[in-house]
């Protein structure tokens, strides 16, 4: 059954007041490669849906959510009637309002589920298998994969909404090793035809060739040059924890002092913006609300609500905290739902990264960041560790590679000690590619980077 005939099947099957039904059907396609061979590829298909049952109580409205997969016509009604189950022993839910209707066939509704294939390579495999000699030339060892997914969702409801997305996902993440060590590349992308395997591969080489010389250092405080992907992790861990209703209950590093949020307060020591943006060029992403279950930053109520561009953080001031109608209501702040994508510009940033190590006297350049975690939510004080080559940088050059480090540093914290900001461009974020990778950002510079103590991971 198509997805949205199954969509129109729950619906029509439903006895609860209200209904929303989502489905998703996806569809991937992977290489993964080692030693600078090819050892696996393949395709997989994947589908599932949701059926958010609504209750009225009188006093307010449940809702009971069940999503299962795979599906099939005989055993929609079985999903349909387990939500409403779930509805009926439910207490008034806390974020309930009134429901998203929007005329039928919203995104081309009708069309196919879109999908992927082994196809999306065609132009990538024959470079891939270039740089493949010419890593076994130089002595060098590839390892990596490459993963394309692609999703169509379907959202329908008792109130007229049909509204359908396609999102493309695509990554590639290279590691090389040699007598330097080992050295990571991460890209994102639509769909692979603006991968530049080549140019990947030449930077990997160079720091391989830096790392030939080892240099160890103690912990402490270091100018440090954090690229794109770095500077990703922490962004990215800093937007997930920027929850209006968390922040009004005064457990964030958002939340004001004498109750409230810190929205409007001045965060960053340069004029920079932290934003989203649904149609942005290359990391476009749905441009309405896709809630599968409700929490503290979404609810299924939203389901449909459209997304526009947002700024959470406008010239270095706080200036929204992502919102459901519900925590909007509580703040008393506008409407800002999470959108799935992040990029982080300041006016006037042209600096490419190398251009920023030309400019450093002394300091470090980190490659990636990894096994990021929470240690203080009132401070947004995370620790981790660096990883595949962190390099010592004098008088403009890079003189070799360090040990690696455990560094403790919050990324609010960061903003207001930014002593320069470098061009804006995609990126991949290392730690969290598996769950977020429309990001854009600089390389940023930070004069007094808290490496906490030294690393022997290598």
């Amino acid at each position: 059954m198509r997805p949205q005939e199954a969509v129109e099947r729950a619906l029509s099957l439903s006895r609860s007041d209200d209904c929303i039904v989502i489905a998703d059907e996806s569809s991937t396609a992977n290489l993964r490669w080692a030693g600078n061979t090819l050892t696996t590829n393949g395709v997989t298909r994947s589908s599932r849906l949701t059926v958010i049952a609504l209750r009225n109580t009188g006093d307010g409205v449940a809702t009971g959510v069940v999503s299962r997969s795979a599906v099939g016509a005989d055993a929609i009604e079985d999903l349909v009637r387990a939500a409403e189950a779930d509805a009926a022993a439910a207490e008034p839910a806390e974020d309930a309002a009134p429901l998203i209707a929007e005329p039928a066939g919203g995104g081309g509704w009708d069309d196919e589920a879109a999908e992927t294939g082994i196809g999306v390579y065609e132009g990538f495999a024959p470079a891939l298998g270039e740089a493949f000699a010419a890593a076994g030339s130089a002595g060098h060892r590839l390892y990596g994969f490459a993963n394309h997914m692609l999703t169509s969702t379907f959202v329908g409801g008792s109130t007229g909404l049909r509204l359908r997305h396609d999102q493309p996902t695509g990554l590639l993440e290279l590691n090389a090793k040699g007598t330097g060590g080992s050295a990571w590349a991460g890209v994102p992308t639509r769909d692979f035809t603006d991968v530049d395997v080549a140019a990947l591969t030449e930077g990997l080489a160079t720091r391989l060739a830096w790392g030939e010389r080892r240099v160890d250092l103690p912990a402490g405080r270091y100018e440090t040059i954090l690229p794109p992907s770095a500077v990703a992790d922490l962004m990215i861990y800093l937007y997930w924890s920027a929850g209006a209703q968390d922040a009004q209950d005064g457990r964030t590093v958002f939340s004001a002092p004498g109750g409230g949020t810190r929205v409007g307060e001045r965060l960053a020591s340069l004029p920079v913006t932290l934003s989203s943006d649904p149609s942005a060029a290359g990391m476009e992403c749905a441009p309405f609300v896709i809630a599968h279950a409700s929490g503290r930053e979404s609810s299924v109520f939203d389901n449909g609500l459209p997304l526009a561009a947002t700024d959470w953080i406008a010239d270095g001031s706080l200036g929204a905290l992502t919102q459901t109608r519900h925590s909007a209501a509580r703040t008393g702040l506008p409407c800002t739902p999470a959108i799935d994508n992040l990029a982080m510009t300041a006016p006037g940033a042209g600096a490419t990264l190398d251009e920023m190590v030309a400019r450093t006297e002394r300091g470090l350049l980190l490659t990636c960041l990894w096994y990021i975690r929470e240690v203080d939510p009132q401070r947004l004080l995370l620790t981790g560790l660096t990883r595949d080559g962190v390099y010592l940088v004098e008088n403009g050059e890079v003189v070799g590679a360090v040990n690696n480090f455990r560094f403790n540093e919050s990324p609010v914290d960061l903003l207001g000690r930014l002593a320069e900001v470098g061009r804006t461009e995609p990126t991949l974020p290392r730690e969290w590619s598996d769950y977020f990778t429309r990001t854009a950002m600089p390389a940023i510079r930070i004069g007094d980077f808290n490496m906490s103590t030294v690393s022997r991971a290598s």
